[in-house]
């Protein structure tokens, strides 16, 4: 086996040009090539994990399989790749230091003055490196840095990686990914804040030996070339990453102008045959020719994209394997009310009632899983969207009017969620709640059970800390809604379904977090369905 190569990704310019679907390409091009590839994200604010961060500042937290609450960009490098992240794949500065001081109290340093450097360099140095994982193959990591050049809280990770390119040699690559911004009133492409990024990052001792040129509008190569010139970059190491029709396009553009064979003649590796990627191509031509769309209504609290990017995705994904186009209609549960729900939600092909905390909202949630219920309209509802379907079919059908969730009424006479056990007496937030994969048993013949397959027990990951009441369960069941999916060690409810109604189901996990390009996931393909059954597809 070769030694392991290391690939860091950096971003100049501005935010948001897309280095986690940069990192998740070149991780996809090279695994289609054989290798064994991980990547994780290396984030500079100095919180512990994105767990406490209002969606609003940071979009969605994802989960990974062991618990850990991370960055959304985990979420594009495992559908991307299929690869599982744990909480090594995830590191910000808030744990960085938190490892460095809890050495120091332990007396560990003997007495040292900790300082940024060495120490705080040091420990990100061996998180790049991943001395902490233990029982790995692999053949390439790559590290993509949040932020951009020149942030105060990123200088840290850049001395940390301008040390390993020279420890490492040809081991190591730095691939930064700028902006080349079209000026319309002049006319004209401007490179300029692409040579300042690449200065500053010189600046700090980094050489960048492949440069990303994000745009809106083709590069020519005389363009290209001056880039090249001035940057002191290879030619055929620019790489230009245009607007495209759907991210998912990105790793086929980043192979058809060699960013991988770049990557691998820097490295000092043949680079042989490019690889068909057939499953790839297949998925992106499927996309391509669907020529229906399904509308679906995303009912939840945070009007931002990234708020519920997993979810968005496995919809998408699930739509292509249809053969349709999901068009998604954002509606603020906030304004919902039960006279207006119909007017908010007719004619849509499916509703998904959306995950979250706090009070704000609720009640929409509530009357949007009443109007699916009511109308007939297939409803899938996540973790909290799971609970809200629970308290509205406790109120309208069971007849328990103040029935609610411990959360937003403690005082409820009818509890019918609430807190979980080992949730009660937890003062601290962060990283406390039910985290990671645990087992659930299907009912046989069940919703839940065909649309799995028939199999008997699945894993999946969640983020809540209350939970269907079992004080209730005989009480619901007796009245239509089944516990048809239960964890068989906590006995605690995970599925929930209507069997008389054609598709109202809600999980109190989140099957969003393990849906890929290649395998999208079953419920999601599964509510896909019934929405084209709905018959509001449109030509």
């Amino acid at each position: 086996m070769m030694n392991t190569k290391y690939i860091f990704i950096t971003g100049g310019v501005v935010s948001s040009l897309g280095k986690g679907i940069i990192s998740a390409s070149l991780g996809k091009l090279l695994q289609a090539r054989g290798f064994k590839v991980t990547i994780q994200k290396f984030d500079p604010y100095i919180n512990i994990d994105p767990g406490t961060l209002n969606p609003y500042e940071h979009g969605e937290c994802y989960v990974t399989a062991d618990g850990m609450e991370t960055d959304l960009d985990l979420g594009h490098y495992e559908r991307f790749t299929g690869i599982r992240t744990t909480r090594e794949n995830s590191i910000t500065t808030g744990r960085i230091y938190k490892t460095v001081i809890d050495r120091e109290r332990r007396g560990d340093y003997l007495g040292k003055t900790i300082q940024v450097v060495p120490h705080i360099t040091d420990e990100i140095k061996r998180r790049m490196l991943r001395k902490d994982v233990k029982g790995e193959e692999l053949d390439f990591v790559i590290t993509e840095v949040g932020g951009t050049i020149g942030d105060i809280e990123s200088a840290p990770f850049m001395e940390a990686i301008r040390q390993l390119r020279w420890q490492l040699g040809r081991d190591a690559v730095c691939v930064h990914l700028t902006y080349v911004p079209y000026l319309k009133a002049a006319g004209e492409l401007k490179t300029k804040p692409t040579q300042h990024s690449v200065k500053e990052l010189q600046g700090m001792g980094i050489q960048p030996d492949i440069l990303v040129l994000r745009t809106e509008r083709h590069l020519d190569d005389a363009l290209r070339m001056k880039v090249a010139s001035f940057c002191n970059v290879d030619l055929e190491c620019v790489v230009q990453s245009e607007d495209l029709p759907s991210i998912y396009e990105v790793p086929v553009n980043m192979q058809r102008q060699g960013l991988d064979a770049a990557i691998l003649r820097k490295i000092g590796i043949p680079v042989g045959e490019t690889p068909a990627m057939a499953s790839w191509h297949a998925f992106l031509e499927k996309q391509r020719n669907a020529s229906r769309e399904v509308h679906v209504a995303l009912v939840g609290k945070y009007d931002l994209q990234d708020a519920y990017k997993s979810i968005r995705e496995s919809l998408n994904l699930a739509g292509i394997y249809e053969d349709v186009k999901v068009k998604i209609h954002f509606v603020g549960s906030q304004g919902i009310t039960r006279e207006n729900a119909e007017e908010k939600l007719a004619g849509m092909a499916g509703i998904v009632i959306c995950p979250g905390f706090g009070q704000r909202g609720i009640p929409g949630k509530i009357f949007a899983a009443e109007y699916a219920r009511t109308h007939g309209v297939p409803c899938f509802g996540i973790c909290l969207g799971m609970q809200m379907m629970v308290i509205e079919f406790a109120r309208n059908v069971l007849g328990l009017a103040d029935a609610d969730s411990s959360e937003m009424n403690p005082k409820t006479p009818h509890n019918v969620i609430d807190l979980m056990e080992e949730q009660k007496g937890i003062i601290q937030l962060g990283g406390t709640m039910r985290l990671g994969e645990y087992p659930c048993r299907l009912r046989p013949g069940s919703l839940a059970g065909k649309a799995y397959d028939g199999q008997e027990s699945v894993r999946e990951r969640h983020r809540h800390r209350y939970e269907f009441n079992n004080r209730y369960r005989e009480d619901f069941e007796r009245a239509g809604m089944q516990c048809v999916g239960v964890n068989p060690d906590a006995d605690l409810v995970e599925i929930v379904e209507i069997p008389s109604l054609p598709w109202y189901l809600g999980t109190q996990f989140h099957p969003e977090y393990s849906s890929t390009v290649l395998h999208p996931h079953p419920l999601f393909m599964s509510f896909i369905k019934a929405c084209i059954d709905h018959g509001t597809v449109e030509a």
